[in-house]
């Protein structure tokens, strides 16, 4: 994934060899993370059409990011590699460089009370992730160390203490740049300044919101993303019902406490609802094509202004 969420780039050394040597004012590699350095929303949706010929419709879609679904869909990390090369434009990194135009981040099988650590491990070693049902602060706590490698002793943010297994061989040359820069960036942004991954942490039960504010102050966590449809049934509601929206101006306002930026899945008339509530992150359709209602929703997206 860039996605710290890490996205999934691969490196043209022959073609350009001067992007060889990672300099300090090259743009990030995840493009998510310098959105939300920059204060702008982000828009796309979610896909859980895995395959070569997806990833290469996703990636020229003009979408700031694609959440590829392996919650809903079989569990393949073969179908998503290629599904993940494909992404990759030799066009798009000969005019722009290493960072993709739509970061890819991909929704792990596996709940956050699962705590399933060799799922996030081998995703990450692809691309960054989406944890769904992370009900706990012990859940999102054990998402982020799942995510970091163990940093050295003397480093400012080695706690929250990582259990990634290190090997990243395979994700440096997609990132193109070498094993050493992938050590130093592949952490979560924003616990680490320089991280190019992105951890988001589905809202979805009546517990993660009851522990909000705890899950959002969780050191590591780069994103909180609100599923409407899994969160009305566990508050035993049918969707719409103002239970659904009280509990999501709860989530905005420990986001908003802790600075963590804050998604949905919304159709195109919420939009600027959301946007006006603080909502940063916005996948709005799903895959079958970029629908007009997509194209349309992403139009008034990028148009609103608070």
């Amino acid at each position: 994934m860039n996605f710290r969420l890490c996205q999934f780039v691969l490196f043209f050394a022959a073609a350009l060899p001067s992007l060889a040597v990672w300099a300090d004012d090259a743009p990030r590699i995840n493009r998510f993370v310098e959105l939300m350095e920059s204060g702008k929303p982000a828009f796309g949706i979610f896909s859980s059409n895995i395959s070569l010929r997806a990833g290469a419709s996703m990636a020229a879609s003009g979408l700031d990011f694609v959440i590829i679904d392996m919650e809903h869909s079989p569990y393949d990390p073969t179908r998503l590699e290629a599904c993940l090369v494909a992404m990759t434009s030799k066009t798009e990194v000969l005019k722009n460089g290493l960072q993709m135009r739509t970061a890819p981040i991909v929704r792990v099988p596996a709940a956050g009370r699962e705590q399933l650590q060799f799922i996030i491990k081998q995703v990450l070693d692809l691309v960054g992730i989406v944890v769904h049902h992370v009900d706990t602060p012990e859940d999102a706590l054990a998402m982020v160390r799942a995510c970091r490698f163990p940093q050295l002793k003397d480093a400012p943010d080695h706690e929250p203490k990582g259990l990634r297994g290190v090997g990243y061989g395979w994700a440096a040359r997609q990132w193109g740049i070498s094993g050493g820069e992938y050590a130093e960036r592949a952490d979560l942004w924003p616990l680490d300044p320089k991280g190019e991954l992105v951890l988001w942490l589905m809202v979805e039960s009546a517990s993660t919101v009851e522990h909000i504010e705890a899950i959002a102050a969780t050191p590591g966590v780069g994103g909180l993303f609100v599923g409407p449809s899994d969160l009305a049934f566990s508050l035993g509601v049918p969707l719409g019902d103002p239970a659904v929206e009280e509990a999501i101006e709860k989530v905005v306002a420990a986001a908003k406490e802790s600075g963590v930026p804050l998604g949905a899945l919304c159709g195109g008339a919420e939009v600027e609802k959301r946007l006006a509530q603080g909502f940063t992150i916005l996948a709005v359709g799903t895959d079958g094509g970029i629908s007009g209602g997509v194209q349309e929703a992403v139009k008034k997206g990028r148009a609103f202004k608070k």
